[in-house]
């Protein structure tokens, strides 16, 4: 059995910190910084704000002091978007026939009236657009369930991203957590659908959808948990050729996250 991995150092960034060493996290922000923070000998908390003992409200302290080594104000930074997504401005726009978009219309039918899903980027987002007449409630990995349309121009939020790093809203009843939380919920097979994108598929189902050989591998993702957890349905939308000459196998040559 593998042994837990302690790092010498935690670098971590938290909304704000309390004299005493408390942290606590603005809306989508925690990620893996919550739990990161009890893996360290050392941990450094940069933050944005230092405030007085009892400032942060006991209920609202994300990761306690005994956790917290070292805490660095940050003055001057300016928060980077990485994937500015906003709402398009014309409600009436309709999609094509492409493939890709009637990949889009069909994989829609796979949504029923109470679940939790959880969309990958891409053309599984897309599929949001056509939850009409029931309840969906949507889940991201990096800890938000509620997951809302992409903001409006003018009104997105630097701190309120979803896990592909795209800007998002939240609806009303939705609710912020760790990374680690989410896979709680993933792992004990709450979320009832999940649809991803893959780099290519067996006749059999074999899914990879994480490294492509010779490549940069940025990381696995929740792909590996997602079609891994029993009772949660997994929906693959993909394009057969897309920047590939084929896509389906009967067996898979990329590596597998899962069979």
């Amino acid at each position: 059995m593998e042994e837990a991995i302690k790092g010498d150092f935690a670098l971590i960034k938290a909304y704000k910190a309390d004299t005493a060493g408390n942290l606590t996290f603005r809306l989508s922000a925690n990620n893996f910084n919550q739990p990161m923070a009890t893996a360290g000998k050392i941990t450094i908390a940069e933050v944005e704000e230092i405030v007085p003992a009892g400032s942060i409200a006991a209920e609202d302290v994300h990761v306690p002091c005994i956790f917290v080594d070292r805490v660095l104000q940050r003055s001057g930074h300016q928060k980077r978007i990485e994937k500015l997504t906003l709402l398009s401005e014309d409600p009436g726009k309709k999609l094509s026939d492409s493939p890709k978009d009637r990949i889009i219309r069909r994989a829609a039918l796979e949504f029923t009236d109470g679940m939790f899903a959880n969309l990958g980027i891409g053309i599984p987002m897309m599929a949001a657009n056509y939850i009409s007449g029931i309840t969906v409630t949507l889940q991201s990995e990096n800890g938000i369930l509620g997951l809302g349309p992409f903001p409006r121009k003018g009104e997105h939020d630097p701190d309120l991203i979803n896990a592909g790093k795209q800007t998002v809203t939240v609806l009303d009843g939705s609710s912020f957590f760790s990374s680690d939380t989410s896979f709680g919920m993933i792992r004990g097979g709450h979320v009832d659908l999940t649809m991803l994108g893959g780099l290519q598929v067996s006749a059999r189902g074999d899914l990879a959808n994480w490294m492509i050989p010779g490549k940069m591998v940025k990381g696995m993702g929740g792909a590996m948990d997602l079609v891994g957890s029993a009772g949660t349905t997994v929906v693959v939308t993909m394009e057969h050729t897309a920047r590939a000459p084929i896509k389906y196998y009967r067996s898979v040559p990329y590596r597998l996250p899962v069979p």
